[in-house]
C-alpha cells in the first residue's frame, strides 16, 4: 500500500516538475533575509515568476511556505554532526521531522561519506519506504553515487553536491557531464542543481537530459549577486560593511569571485 501511494505522489510531482524550474529559497543566520517570514515572501515571488517547485531548508521554513503556496515544496534540513561531513538531512530522525513539517518530497545527502551515528543510506531509505509514502530525492556528487541512488530506490536524483565533496569534479560551471551521463544511464528523473547562474545554463541542463532545474543563488541570494557586481567594479575587492548603522548582523565571508564562502556546500546552487 505504501508503495502504491508513493508511486501516485511521485507521478503527481513528475507532472508538476518536468521541464520546469524549482527555486531554492534558503537563508542562513546572520543574513538579512534569514527567517521563515522572509522565505515565505521569497517563495511567493518565485511562484509569481512561474516556478513550479520550491526547495527550502528547515522544518520551520517548509511548514510556513506550505501554508502560503500550492506548488510542491522539497524539504531539506541542513544540520552538522560531529565526525561526519554529511549535512543535508543527515539522519532518519531528520527525514521524519521534514515529513512532519509537510514537505511534498524530502531531499537528503546520498553521497558515499560516512553518516552520523553509523546509520547507512540503505537503512534510512528502507525505513522511510516502509513507514511513509513520501517521495525521496538523492543529493549526489558523482556518477557512481547517482547509480547507487537509483538502485536504492530514490524517486528523484539531484546533482546538488557535485563540487561539494572532495572527490567530485571541482569547477565553477554546472556539471553538465554528470547530468548527461546519469540521464542516459538511469530511468530515475535527474534534477540539475549546482552553480546554475543563467537562464541559458538552465536551458542547457534540460537539453542534456535534466528532468527539471533547481536555481538558488542566482534568484534568491541578493547579497551574493550584489557582491559579484561590487567585486567586478572594485577589481576583486569586496568592501566589508554592515547592513545598517550599528548592525549586529555578521558579514558573510566572500571570495574574489564575489561568491559566498561556506564551510558546507550548496551555497551556489
Amino acid at each position: 500500500m505504501k508503495v502504491e501511494e508513493t508511486n501516485k505522489r511521485v507521478e503527481k510531482l513528475a507532472e508538476q516538475l518536468q521541464g520546469n524550474l524549482i527555486v531554492s529559497c534558503q537563508a542562513y543566520p546572520g543574513e538579512a533575509l534569514y527567517g521563515s517570514d522572509m522565505m515565505v515572501r521569497m517563495a511567493l515571488a518565485a511562484v509569481n515568476g512561474g516556478a513550479s517547485g520550491i526547495r527550502s531548508n528547515s522544518p520551520q521554513d517548509v511548514a510556513a511556505i506550505k501554508e502560503a503556496i500550492r506548488i510542491p515544496v522539497i524539504g531539506i534540513w541542513k544540520k552538522e554532526y560531529p565526525g561526519s561531513n554529511v549535512y543535508i538531512t543527515p539522519t532518519l530522525a531528520d527525514v521524519e521531522v521534514m515529513i512532519a513539517a509537510g514537505a511534498d518530497m524530502v531531499a537528503l545527502d546520498a553521497t558515499m561519506q560516512p553518516r552520523p551515528s553509523g546509520e547507512t543510506l540503505e537503512y534510512i531509505v528502507n525505513v522511510i519506504k516502509t513507514k511513509y509514502d513520501i517521495p525521496l530525492m538523492a543529493d549526489i556528487s558523482t556518477y557512481e553515487e547517482g547509480i547507487r541512488a537509483a538502485e536504492l530506490g530514490f524517486d528523484f536524483i539531484s546533482t546538488t553536491l557535485s563540487g561539494y565533496t572532495p572527490y567530485s569534479v571541482q569547477q565553477k560551471e554546472p556539471d553538465m557531464e554528470l547530468i548527461k551521463r546519469l540521464a542516459a544511464a538511469v530511468s530515475t528523473p535527474i534534477i540539475a542543481e549546482g552553480r546554475i547562474h543563467t537562464p541559458e545554463q538552465a536551458e542547457e541542463a534540460l537539453r542534456n537530459g535534466a528532468f527539471s532545474v533547481v536555481v538558488g543563488t542566482a534568484i534568491t541570494r541578493p547579497h551574493t549577486l550584489t557582491s559579484s557586481f561590487v567585486s567586478k567594479i572594485k577589481g576583486g575587492q569586496v568592501p566589508v560593511q554592515a547592513a545598517m548603522s550599528g548592525s549586529v548582523i555578521p558579514v558573510i565571508a566572500q571570495n574574489q569571485d564575489g561568491n559566498v564562502s561556506a564551510s558546507k556546500g550548496e551555497a551556489s546552487s
